[in-house]
């Protein structure tokens, strides 16, 4: 690139000479070119190597020295070649002197406010290394491409902080999970443990009572199945898988199923199980949307008290499916509403009540997947659940 741009200038000087009719001295200025050139290379690599190593104030200097030097170098050349007087070399040469204080000045100054902002952008990124995810450049206003790159290194910071606060509410939510599964895993096995212990040894003998025990002991291993299905479900859930199955199933036909999968529970609380479907004959669904019904509508009958009623709606609103599950139980208190769908969460302090604690999640999850919202109010006479899907 250096000897392109000197011989660029030395042909720009040649055709200067003929445009100005130099014609009888344009073989001697040929001849001063070549050396001129030649030097301006040399200087030019050998300066470049020189100033790699440098600050930028002391380059942008360089920069200037070495430019006024190639000029009085070649303002030597030409007045040796009798091209210009002494006295017309010696005023140039005054005057390029002149020029170099002039040049000094301006890059020390325009290397001011680059140097001002290279150190803002290491001391960001010092600290950013340091685990400071808050610092920023913010605007130092030194030049597209300094700018650009401290907005590039603050974007770099939020992201960072944001993988940080979602790695954190990872591992929190992993935490309680984790915690949340031991307490209930804990019940069914400590009761399991205590029943296979009296049988065993003996303690136990009389026939109603070992068949209380071995009902009682059925009731803990199937709570235990129905956690182990529903954690291993939650974790095989994946929204993009959802969204591309193909599969599905007419809307009747799903409302179908999750009412009979609950009609015994509801039928020994003596609960009125009700449906109510306007406008949706024809309309399909996902199979999946069987699995959000059915545990919105065991999560009703679990808490609504005997005599009870719990109503199932469902109706077309344009392009979207509006479904509800609405009891007549105990109600949401207002500041369980936003936590009712967090794994394991459940309204009791004690925790005893039947069920895995997931049930609400996976239908979140499920409804999320659909591309749809669930919801959870506190109705008039007991809790209300709302989804709603893209048809």
């Amino acid at each position: 690139m250096v000897v392109a741009v000197a011989a660029a200038g030395a042909l720009g000087t040649f055709l200067a000479g003929v445009v100005l009719g130099m014609e009888s001295d344009l073989a001697a200025i040929a001849r001063a070119l070549v050396p001129a050139a030649v030097f301006t290379v040399i200087v030019a690599i050998a300066g470049g190597r020189a100033l790699a190593h440098l600050s930028l104030r002391t380059r942008f200097v360089g920069i200037a020295v070495v430019a006024a030097a190639v000029a009085i170098a070649n303002v030597f050349v030409l007045s040796r070649q009798m091209f210009v007087s002494e006295h017309d070399a010696a005023l140039v040469s005054v005057v390029v002197l002149f020029a170099v204080g002039a040049g000094i000045a301006a890059a020390l100054v325009a290397a001011r406010r680059s140097a001002v902002a290279l150190e803002i952008l290491d001391a960001t990124a010092a600290r950013l290394g340091g685990g400071d995810l808050d610092a920023r450049v913010g605007s130092i206003e030194a030049g597209a491409e300094l700018d650009r790159l401290g907005r590039t290194l603050d974007e770099m910071a939020s992201r960072l902080q944001e993988a940080r606060a979602t790695e954190r509410r990872a591992e929190g939510t992993r935490r309680d999970l984790v915690i949340a599964v031991s307490h209930d895993l804990r019940t069914p096995l400590a009761s399991l443990r205590a029943m296979v212990e009296a049988i065993d040894e003996g303690v136990v003998a009389d026939g109603p009572t070992v068949q209380r025990y071995v009902g009682e002991m059925r009731r803990s291993v199937h709570q235990l199945v129905t956690m182990v299905d529903d954690l291993f479900e939650l974790v095989q859930l994946d929204a993009g898988a959802i969204q591309a199955e193909e599969r599905r199933v007419a809307l009747e036909d799903a409302v179908g199923s999750a009412v009979s999968a609950v009609a015994a529970s509801a039928r020994e609380k003596g609960l009125r199980l009700e449906t109510d479907l306007v406008g949706v004959a024809g309309v399909t669904c996902s199979p999946r949307l069987v699995r959000v019904l059915q545990n919105l509508l065991t999560n009703a009958v679990r808490h609504t008290p005997a005599d009870g009623s719990v109503r199932l709606e469902a109706r077309r609103s344009g392009d979207a499916l509006e479904l509800a599950v609405e009891d007549t139980g105990m109600g949401i208190a207002p500041e369980e509403a936003s936590r009712i769908f967090e794994p394991f969460y459940r309204g009791d302090p004690a925790r005893s009540g039947a069920g895995s604690g997931l049930g609400l999640t996976l239908a979140k999850r499920i409804v999320e997947g659909l591309g749809g919202r669930i919801s959870a109010v506190d109705a008039d006479d007991g809790a209300r659940f709302e989804v709603a899907i893209p048809i």
